[in-house]
């Protein structure tokens, strides 16, 4: 009787994995418009009180800024503007109640879990370049028995400067870096930790000789971070002289503690046929191919072979209690600059995009790409990744799990060469001017960012959305950070705000719904908001846990126990999000 029941145990273990088993070659889509995220579906109107509106659109669709030209970005705030296919929200995940699953799973089993490293093995070996390099035949699109996209190769393994070596302790290129954590998903408090780290091509690492160079990359590296932001960033000093590259661009060699950005557009010769008189200029071997136009240079722009990979984790605790990154990844994503675009050519994709939308408003977005490679964002980046299989080992991900990386890196006014994360770099203020991996300093006593009008983004977003997530499921940020019961009681102030507003049924910002002690102590220390109570960690760790093993990643990866009710099932075409009345 006992085999029986071990039998039936055991015959249903392989039925579920058989039936979980995803066909990773396929590039068929069950959602064409995997490229608009979940988000996006956020109910802006409160259902009880149509003047109370939330916005939490205005983080990522804003004025877009040079050369990041997706002109009229921030009007997409006023309606949910979504070719017909997309009208019935696709992600049905965010609409299940995890409740019984999750309370199956002890706190015992998830910390288990979470704390297994699935990159690499107890050898200290990158466990996916074994298998990409041993390529099963299920991860082989192309049937060309080799794997041709990107191999994992990074060590984590970071100095004090925030640089990763090998088991040969050479360095592998990539930096790690701190910053603020974009707005509302990416805070741990929302389900997942995260790191990103940068890599340039060789030639930013090397000498004018070819050979590498740690200085010039170092230098190389702070260069681009101030062509991203477009704005002066403080360095140690350096002797400008030993480089020919007047970095603190005062007419002369000598030593300097900045990278000035004071860009002007570069000269025509047309007896050479090169653009020369670089305002601004890389250094070592790249400098001597710029002035050769081997490579390019512009504000906003990564030059070509840019890579980032970013790990997406869940959140551990540790014996203080205190959150960290997992040793378990969730994701490893990876991004890589292949080609050169000028504005102009930038401006007129942007353009090419607005006009395809004017005039066929239900046509699809096409992505070229796959498996191997990734997708082709149209902007000179291929985007690609790895996810947990059902085993908790990472694998490739399919085209239409890859497709959902399309919205944010595409088309939004918040990117920067279709990144978000390097602009957003702590600096010089900062441990080891922003260079390190969060598992040398974590997250806390960063301050909050100060905006141009003096408010902090933080709290912004907070006073803008009334909630410390998307789709305002997050109890723990709401119970800390706003008054109890604040949208009830603004049934009885309503008549006072006609009689004191000109504007009365823009009732958002008002100070009475927030606890302003509480909110005052997010300017000095964003973890005091962006990081969850290990009682929310585990639940969240638990929540994602189900959706492994479900491998339902493309109805939504978004983490919650009971389902979102903040978010339309349904849309009619032409639906407005009412936040007209506070954008103008």
């Amino acid at each position: 009787m006992i085999k029986r029941k071990i039998l039936i145990s055991n015959l249903l273990l392989i039925s579920t994995l058989f039936a979980n088993e995803v066909n990773l070659k396929s590039t068929n889509t069950t959602n064409p418009t995997a490229y608009i995220p979940s988000q996006c579906y956020t109910k802006t109107v409160n259902d009880k009180n149509e003047n109370i509106l939330y916005n939490p659109c205005f983080s990522c669709h804003i004025q877009n800024k040079e050369p990041n030209f997706t002109l009229s970005d921030a009007d997409l705030q006023e309606g949910y503007d979504f070719p017909a296919p997309a009208l019935k929200n696709p992600w049905t995940n965010l609409f299940k109640d995890r409740t019984k699953e999750v309370n199956k799973i002890s706190d015992e089993e998830i910390l288990k879990y979470i704390r297994q490293d699935n990159y690499k093995n107890q050898n200290g070996e990158i466990i996916l370049k074994s298998k990409l390099q041993n390529l099963d035949n299920k991860w082989d699109s192309n049937d060309n028995k080799k794997w041709d996209g990107y191999i994992p190769d990074i060590y984590f393994n970071f100095d004090d400067e925030g640089f990763d070596k090998d088991e040969n302790n050479n360095f592998t290129g990539w930096r790690a870096f701190a910053y603020q954590p974009f707005l509302g998903t990416f805070w741990p408090t929302n389900g997942s930790t995260d790191d990103v780290m940068i890599r340039l091509s060789k030639p930013f690492q090397s000498d004018e000789n070819g050979k590498f160079d740690l200085e010039v990359y170092k230098l190389n590296l702070s260069i681009i971070e101030a062509l991203i932001k477009q704005k002066t960033i403080d360095i140690n000093e350096v002797d400008e002289k030993k480089y020919g590259v007047d970095l603190n661009q005062n007419g002369v060699l000598d030593n300097s503690s900045q990278i000035v950005f004071k860009w002007e557009k570069p000269k025509y010769d047309a007896s050479t046929k090169k653009l020369k008189d670089f305002s601004i200029s890389y250094v070592g071997l790249a400098k001597k191919m710029l002035e050769n136009n081997e490579i390019l240079i512009a504000p906003g722009l990564y030059p070509i072979g840019t890579e980032f990979a970013h790990t997406v984790r869940y959140i551990d605790v540790d014996k203080n209690e205190d959150i960290k990154m997992s040793n378990r990844l969730k994701e490893f994503r990876y991004a890589k600059k292949t080609s050169w675009n000028k504005y102009s050519q930038l401006n007129n994709i942007g353009l090419a995009d607005i006009k395809e939308k004017h005039d066929f408003p239900d046509r699809l977005d096409v992505y070229i790409g796959n498996l191997e490679t990734g997708i082709n964002n149209k902007r000179g980046w291929y985007f690609q990744g790895f996810i947990e299989d059902i085993k908790g080992d990472l694998r490739p991900q399919t085209y239409e799990e890859t497709l959902s990386c399309m919205g944010c890196h595409t088309n939004m006014g918040a990117i920067a060469d279709s990144t978000f994360v390097f602009q957003r770099k702590l600096e010089k203020q900062s441990l080891a001017s922003g260079w390190y991996h969060w598992s040398k300093s974590g997250l806390k006593n960063i301050p909050d960012k100060i905006l141009d009008d003096g408010q902090t983004e933080y709290v912004r977003y907070l006073k803008e959305n009334s909630a410390g997530d998307e789709f305002r499921s997050n109890d723990e940020v709401t119970n800390k950070f706003f008054k109890k019961d604040w949208e009830k009681d603004t049934q009885n102030i309503e008549k006072d705000l006609v009689a004191k507003l000109d504007n009365p049924e823009v009732i958002l910002n008002q100070a009475w719904k927030f606890n302003i002690e509480e909110i005052n102590k997010i300017k000095e220390d964003i973890s005091y908001l962006i990081l969850p109570s290990k009682e929310r960690a585990l639940e969240l760790n638990k929540a994602y846990k189900i959706i492994v093993d479900e491998q339902s990643y493309i109805y939504g990866k978004d983490i919650h126990i009971k389902p979102t009710n903040n978010v339309h099932k349904e849309l009619e075409k032409g639906t407005m999000t009412n936040l007209q009345k506070i954008l103008k």
